[in-house]
């Protein structure tokens, strides 16, 4: 699980190191402790001692996140590819659950007509739906029993005490 020098090269750049530190050297064994936490799915408290204190890393890690580090890096990363033609936007992918829009929202132009023969076969599919849902909900009817009175269950009705039926 080496870092190795040509991708540290390429990573250090997009590090930001303050006015205090962190001291370089350190930075780049802090930074293979964060691809160690979430390579391995360990806990911060479990990462080996290697990599400096689990508590140093773990606030470095939420540094560089709030400060963007990691997006920044793999916009770099992206470029990068694209300069040497390596890019597969194929790839690429968006899930449509988080990605909803309304056909106004999306710049979808309807014809009027259209849009209401549209509105029109939605209802109808939906009418469709819950009358299904309704006469299947019929088939499946179960007894009922009196009003306050137990029923069903594994005994079939019969009740634990004396034996009888409630």
């Amino acid at each position: 699980m080496q870092l190795a020098d040509a991708e540290w090269e390429f990573i250090r750049p997009y590090l930001p190191i303050g006015e205090y530190g962190p001291y370089p050297e350190r930075l780049r064994q802090q930074f293979k402790g964060v691809i160690w936490r979430f390579k391995t799915g360990g806990q911060w408290r479990e990462m080996p001692q290697e990599f400096g204190a689990w508590s140093t890393v773990h606030n470095r890690f939420r540094q560089w996140r709030d400060a963007g580090v990691f997006e920044s890096l793999l916009e770099g990363l992206i470029a990068e590819a694209a300069k040497r033609g390596e890019v597969d936007l194929s790839l690429v992918s968006v899930d449509s659950t988080i990605a909803r829009a309304h056909h106004d929202a999306a710049g979808m132009r309807l014809d009027e007509d259209i849009l209401g023969a549209l509105e029109k076969a939605a209802a109808e599919a939906e009418k469709v739906r819950t009358k299904g849902a309704v006469s299947k909900n019929k088939t499946d009817r179960t007894s009922r029993s009196a009003p306050g009175s137990i029923s069903g269950g594994r005994n079939g009705g019969v009740s634990g005490v004396g034996g009888r039926s409630g």
